[in-house]
């Protein structure tokens, strides 16, 4: 079992939901955090209460999408930390809107958010990783990696892009110590329904009753923090909502019937 005590964890996404349970998580192992979010108010909020528990935090405020200030931060991170030993790509956003009516602004647009941030910061600290022979790229995904849902469209894409590009990257690590952990949470208590976009590039504004209904969000980071601790490859978090996992992969013609109907 990884020890994860003194070790520097990068956290993006870590202004709210899954980012943010994971950074408390983190910081009662004692782990050193480096936390990144476009909201650096929150993040300093969220910093002060993860030094409660004595641990150093770097608050690191950020767009990811911003490629250039992206890798300069990660050359930041690596002089001030010295190393990031965990990278948590959990930044991300969804969708609500028919592909018919969602401009291919949409598209890219979460496409940048969740595929290529992740794959620009992990090619920035790759190298130090395979250097020291030592390190852990944990991939927050989504259960809409996996299969597609309506109304997701963009956000189902760029999840499955996630996984093509982690699965294949693990096989390329397979001979060096680095890890690579996907995790593909199904409905969890955060508000990302509230904040995926819809065809005008606006806010839902609606808490989807699945998300309402979900997995309390700490429960989802502990299984987290289990899953990187033990060095775990594949995992689904989630309740019966994972059923569907299954009923995609054994039983397809129940799948096709049934996916129509998901909200």
């Amino acid at each position: 079992m990884q020890q994860l005590k003194n070790k520097v964890i990068w956290i993006t996404g870590a202004s709210g939901g899954i980012g943010e349970a994971l950074a408390y998580a983190f910081s009662k192992e004692g782990a050193r955090l480096v936390l990144t979010a476009r909201n650096a108010e929150k993040l300093e909020v969220i910093a002060e209460k993860c030094r409660q528990s004595g641990v150093e935090v770097l608050v690191v405020p950020l767009d990811v999408t911003d490629l250039m200030a992206l890798e300069q931060a990660a050359k930041e991170v690596q002089e001030i930390m010295k190393q990031v030993d965990v990278l948590v790509l959990n930044a991300g956003r969804s969708q609500r809107s028919l592909a018919v009516e969602t401009p291919l602004s949409i598209d890219r647009t979460l496409m940048e958010l969740n595929f290529f941030s992740p794959v620009a910061l992990t090619k920035a600290l790759l190298p130090g990783m395979l250097e020291r022979k030592a390190g852990h790229l944990v991939v927050i995904s989504s259960l809409a990696g996996k299969f597609g849902v309506p109304r997701r469209t963009a956000y189902c894409s760029s999840k499955h892009a996630l996984q093509g590009f982690y699965e294949a990257l693990r096989a390329e690590l397979a001979a060096t110590p680095v890890q690579v952990t996907i995790l593909s949470p199904g409905r969890i208590q955060t508000e990302i329904s509230l904040h995926a976009l819809n065809r005008d590039g606006q806010e839902h504004g609606t808490m989807d009753k699945g998300q309402l209904d979900g997995m309390p969000v700490e429960l989802c980071a502990a299984k987290i923090l289990s899953a990187v601790k033990n060095n775990r490859k594949d995992v689904l978090i989630g309740r019966k909502e994972l059923i569907m996992y299954y009923i995609h992969k054994w039983l397809p013609g129940l799948y096709y019937r049934l996916i129509p109907n998901i909200q």
